[in-house]
């Protein structure tokens, strides 16, 4: 991970979630080339999970990542599969940090963590970063950079690399519709909002999933907020695996491509978006390389934008029912613009789908 554009406060003296003497006792004991004492930062990301760079005094860094303080749902912040997954990936095309040590044992500090390698870059969260580190000139050359690595990724046999473990292989779509589904009615009555437009929409996905090729390893939550894209605007290494699994390589495309916002797009809320700047190839352009690279025949992707478009609106709905319900703290949330991202979705979700009726 990268240093000062995202740090999120100095250096601390007590970084919360890990005791540092019980810490800093087993990286000397299972992590080479790393001394103690060490230096803490607070880095920013890592959908919060408890991220610190550490550095040492012969000036060589690591960063230490565990899963927030608090009870958890049983699959959430799983450190174990992160590390699993870097570690396979780490031989790979496939650019991830490198893999240093992982801790088993929760007693150490009250959850497992694990090191991994600093890696330079910086995530791009909106277009103002984008402006600021990446050169108009570059931006085709991250576009690249940023499909290729997918289609690297993609290609990969899990079985090959030893993570075909990682997730049930077939029906992956479908899975993923029932629970979302069964998220959305769940949530219907809390959230005062439901829609026939999503019924409708559920029934004919489920009733028309193309026929899924191999497994391979899918991100989940592929983008450039999930990457640090390096000096030379291409992507140094790809964070935050914790919801990755075996499943539909063109869901995985469909959720990246769906995320590309562009200048001229009229999305509310899409406008600050990493890629809504000049010099950004079109989704068509990222879609079509991608299937260059990786020889997938892409004449459904339609329903892959839909799936993806219709699973967000679920999984907004089910947030805004927390909301509403009083189990999220609504402090600085404007709920009227989360209600108004759920019939968003809803929209682009059965445009994709009116091009494959």
């Amino acid at each position: 991970m990268t240093d000062s554009p995202n740090i999120a406060d100095p250096t601390s003296p007590d970084p919360q979630g890990y005791d540092v003497a019980a810490v800093e006792s087993w990286i000397s004991e299972h992590v080479q080339n790393l001394s103690v004492p060490l230096r803490w930062t607070r880095l920013e990301g890592g959908h919060s999970n408890l991220t610190y760079r550490l550095d040492d005094a012969q000036d060589r860094s690591a960063v230490i990542r565990r899963p927030p303080m608090g009870e958890l749902l049983p699959k959430a912040h799983d450190m174990e599969r992160e590390w699993s997954i870097i570690s396979a990936l780490g031989p790979t095309a496939v650019p991830v940090a490198a893999a240093l040590g992982f801790c088993p044992d929760p007693a150490v500090t009250g959850a497992h963590f694990y090191v991994m390698g600093l890696v330079e870059g910086r995530a791009l969260y909106n277009a103002d970063e984008t402006r600021e580190w990446v050169p108009e000139a570059n931006r085709t050359t991250l576009a690249w950079s940023f499909i290729d690595v997918l289609a690297d990724l993609h290609s990969l046999d899990p079985d090959v690399i030893g993570l075909g473990g990682l997730g049930k292989k077939v029906d992956y779509v479908g899975r993923q519709l029932r629970t979302w589904y069964r998220s959305w009615t769940s949530s219907a009555e809390a959230a005062d909002y439901d829609d026939p437009r999503l019924h409708d929409m559920q029934r004919y996905l489920s009733d028309n999933i193309p026929e899924q090729g191999p497994a391979r390893v899918v991100h989940g939550d592929y983008g450039l907020h999930n990457c640090l894209i390096g000096a030379d605007s291409k992507i140094s290494t790809v964070l935050d695996w914790e919801i990755s699994t075996l499943g539909d390589p063109l869901a995985d495309l469909a959720y990246a491509l769906n995320q590309w916002a562009l200048p001229e797009d009229e999305t509310p809320g899409r406008e600050n978006a990493a890629t809504a700047l000049s010099g950004f190839p079109s989704r068509e352009a990222v879609a079509a390389r991608y299937a260059e690279r990786t020889g997938r025949d892409l004449s459904r992707l339609d329903f892959y934008i839909g799936f993806n478009w219709l699973k967000t609106a679920m999984i907004i709905h089910g947030v805004y029912a927390r909301y509403l319900e009083g189990k999220k703290s609504t402090v600085g949330i404007d709920l009227d613009d989360l209600r108004h991202r759920i019939d968003v979705a809803l929209k682009l979700a059965e445009q994709a789908i009116s091009r494959l009726r």
